[in-house]
């Protein structure tokens, strides 16, 4: 009876249609809201970042909790060295979630990437902001890794007048001892380089290698400091275990391309290797730059006699990178300055 009577009534003749195109509609408002957050997504895994800053405001405009949307727009703002926008971005994110780790790390992040670019004076509240999102990371989350090192290595550099002290980075890094050897060694290895004792380093850095580590940033930041040390069988190491905790990563090439240059081994498999990070690595932070992939070239070249395709390569280097002293040097070395 309740079906016939509500088929019967005007009411209920037009009621359906009309839920139905409701629900088509939202269905195709939430397809748009998809597709813009996913075409953002898809342009920064592309290191596309000025058309993710696009497709990610459009998202934000028509989910304006979703704070997802909020922490990839500070990345890529970052990436942009757009760091007002990043620090904007990352508050929206924190104010949308204020329990997140991860949200108060970035707004930490984008805090303290604007403090290098300040004046001293800025700098200097700034660099307190940031030593404060990390802390409150950490309290949120101590086993928020990144997080708990980024505050580590700010208490290990940093004077104490902006929050620094190594005296408050010793409980945070003895925090790790129980929870993860790996990032324990770590710590204490990047807390030894700040303050210069590169022997100390070296031995931390040496057994968080050994301790499985799972996390790629630990292990490719051991690998930057190889390379500043010229360490070569450190950086081949470095690959193996990178290639096996990340192998879709690009990084494990370039560091095992340094290691076989500084060794003078396998120059074509060398070569190989950084053509093909150069072709798959993104243009981000955390990443070796391309122009230093050209700059390692340009040296393998040189060390080969072929001076010509050296000088290519380090003006390809100075080309990406007019700050890159090196390659200024090296062009410089073979009369092309």
């Amino acid at each position: 009876m309740r079906r016939e009577r509500w088929a019967g009534s005007r009411t209920g003749r037009w009621a359906l249609p009309a839920l139905l195109l409701a629900g088509t509609a939202s269905v195709a408002t939430t397809v748009k809201q998809s597709e813009a957050w996913e075409a953002g997504r898809r342009a920064y895994e592309n290191s596309d970042y000025n058309t993710a800053v696009r497709d990610l405001q459009s998202a934000a405009a028509t989910q304006p909790q979703n704070g997802e949307i909020q922490l990839l727009l500070t990345k890529a703002y970052l990436e942009l060295q757009e760091h007002d926008a990043a620090i904007a971005s990352a508050e929206k994110a924190v104010a949308i979630d204020p329990q997140s780790s991860q949200f108060h790390e970035w707004l930490g992040k984008a805090y303290g990437e604007k403090a290098s670019h300040a004046s001293m004076f800025s700098a200097m509240g700034l660099a307190r902001k940031t030593h404060k999102e990390f802390e409150i990371a950490v309290q949120l989350d101590g086993r928020n890794f990144s997080a708990r090192q980024a505050l580590i290595e700010f208490d290990c550099s940093a004077p104490g007048i902006v929050g620094g002290g190594v005296d408050k980075a010793e409980p945070e890094i003895e925090a790790l001892r129980a929870m993860d050897a790996a990032e324990w060694h770590y710590a204490v290895g990047n807390c030894r380089r700040q303050k210069k004792d590169f022997a100390t380093a070296d031995a931390e850095f040496k057994q968080a290698l050994e301790s499985h580590p799972k996390s790629a940033e630990l292990i490719y930041d051991i690998g930057d400091y190889a390379v500043k040390r010229g360490q070569a069988e450190v950086l081949l190491e470095v690959a193996e275990i990178g290639a096996k905790a990340a192998p879709s990563d690009p990084r494990e090439l370039f560091y095992r391309a340094v290691g076989l240059i500084l060794k003078s081994e396998q120059p074509e498999r060398a070569e190989r290797l950084l053509r093909e990070y150069l072709e798959q690595a993104p243009k981000r932070a955390g990443y070796p730059r391309y122009a230093t992939a050209h700059d390692w070239l340009g040296r393998l070249y040189e060390s080969r006699g072929e001076k010509e395709l050296a000088a290519k390569e380090f003006q390809e280097a100075a080309q990406l990178d007019p700050k890159d002293k090196t390659a200024r040097e090296s062009l410089k070395r073979l009369g092309r300055d």
